[in-house]
């Protein structure tokens, strides 16, 4: 029975960090709709906040305060915004991965360690070792 296995080394992944600047949102204020009797019309409480750079939109107006229902935006726009950012970097590494590991098929072949008879063959220098024992316990390696 002949098996493949791939190995990639990647450097260790980071969390992704979302830094949001001011210059960076449009915020919009606006009179709330819906139920809530004569207070809706007289107070711009609502707010919808865009971040520019990647078109990211937030409305709210679940609050009667513009103060409350502004910093419950930040929080929804922050999470979205970091959510997207680290999609993207998934994407970006598996993207990477792939790349490094190629198909996984047996004719990209680099070394083979064939176990019943001690031996490990290098097939890109096409050279075969025998005594696999002393091989993975660091004897051979240059």
């Amino acid at each position: 029975h002949t098996s493949t296995t791939t190995v990639a080394v990647l450097p260790e992944a980071e969390e992704v960090d979302v830094e949001i600047h001011d210059k960076d949102l449009r915020i919009d204020l606006y009179r709330s709709s819906g139920a809530g009797g004569q207070h809706v019309n007289t107070t711009d409480s609502a707010v919808r906040i865009t971040h520019i750079p990647t078109g990211t939109v937030v409305a709210i107006q679940d609050e009667r305060s513009q103060h409350k229902n502004k910093a419950k935006a930040m929080r929804i726009l922050r999470s979205r915004i970091y959510e997207e950012e680290r999609r993207r970097v998934l994407a970006e590494r598996s993207q990477e991965r792939k790349g490094l590991i190629g198909t996984g098929d047996r004719s990209e072949r680099i070394r083979t360690y064939n176990f019943p008879q001690g031996r490990v063959t290098d097939h890109r220098v096409q050279v075969s070792k025998f005594g696999i024992d002393r091989m993975l316990a660091g004897e051979y390696l240059d």
